[in-house]
């Protein structure tokens, strides 16, 4: 038992950061199952009390006394069918992403998608009258405006990107992305409208940050991962100096264990990415390839 243990904790402390995000996915919404069925069988109102707690309210005045539901929504999932598309699109968005963008920046792309999400939901809600009469009771819950945030930023980067659609057809990562805004946008005006606005917020994030990023080699969510790495560091027990002391040490021996070594490894990086967003990731050589690999394990 203390091996399994040992193991659950090396790997939400050393895992990739799509497993581990698919992982906190998965183990919230087992948790939430866990209390609904103990709620039901016990016949106390758990589930009930504990819920507006985490759920995103679209309702400004409850809003402000809850205003960490804005990131604690994106991990509520209270059907089997929300959490599996989820996590489908979340694994096959999100290896592509790692495979351009690097893990470092999937969980701020995730969280600050989500939040983009959830500030257009609540914008919307209170905006238009259509929403008036719902206001008071209307929740929003679930990770698919993150998880859009990442399959756009993917399609941004890698547009001409294969992709095997229901395994038959290939289309290219554009077209997907694209058909599944298209597919959010007709379906706003007849059902979950909250949820559909959530992930065209999500989208928008998504596609702005991966142009930065793409033309201007700004991430907007660099804040977020030094706030990351910096809770990282304390889990693992390290503290900043010692991190920058061996990276220090690192450069004096001439080699650095993350990202590009120097400049001309950051240049050729650049034009990597220049041609992928022009002709594909198939346009690469063998070389430019395991160069990506490699720059992007780091």
């Amino acid at each position: 038992m203390s091996q399994i243990k040992e193991d659950v904790l090396r790997f939400f402390r050393d895992g990739d950061a799509l497993s581990r995000l698919i992982a906190y996915l998965l183990g919230s919404f087992v948790l939430i199952l866990v209390l609904r069925i103990l709620s039901q069988f016990s016949m106390m109102p758990v589930y009930g009390t504990l819920m507006p707690y985490f759920t995103l309210p679209a309702d400004l005045s409850e809003l402000l006394f809850k205003p960490w539901t804005l990131f604690s929504y994106m991990f509520v999932h209270e059907d089997f069918t929300h959490i599996l598309f989820n996590l489908l699109y979340l694994y096959f968005a999100g290896q592509l992403f790692q495979s351009y963008l690097g893990p470092d920046k999937l969980w701020s792309t995730f969280i600050l998608g989500g939040l983009s999400g959830g500030l257009l939901y609540v914008l919307a809600y209170n905006l238009f009258p259509f929403f008036s009469e719902q206001l008071a009771l209307a929740t929003n819950r679930g990770a698919s405006a993150g998880v859009m945030a990442i399959l756009v930023s993917a399609a941004v980067i890698a547009p001409h990107f294969p992709v095997r659609l229901f395994f038959v057809l290939e289309v290219k990562m554009w077209q997907v992305a694209a058909l599944l805004i298209l597919l959010d946008l007709a379906y706003m005006p007849t059902s979950n409208q909250g949820g559909h606005i959530a992930h065209i917020g999500g989208a928008l994030f998504g596609f702005i940050m991966a142009r930065k990023w793409r033309d201007q080699r700004i991430f907007i969510g660099a804040f977020m991962n030094e706030w990351i790495e910096r809770i990282k560091d304390a889990l693992k027990g390290r503290s900043r100096l010692k991190v920058a002391h061996s990276r220090r040490a690192d450069k004096g021996r001439g080699a650095s264990s993350k990202g590009p070594n120097n400049k001309a490894d950051q240049e050729r990086l650049d034009a990597i990415l220049d041609k992928i967003s022009k002709g594909g990731y198939e346009s690469l050589s063998k070389e430019e390839k395991d160069f990506l690999f490699r720059m992007s394990d780091r």
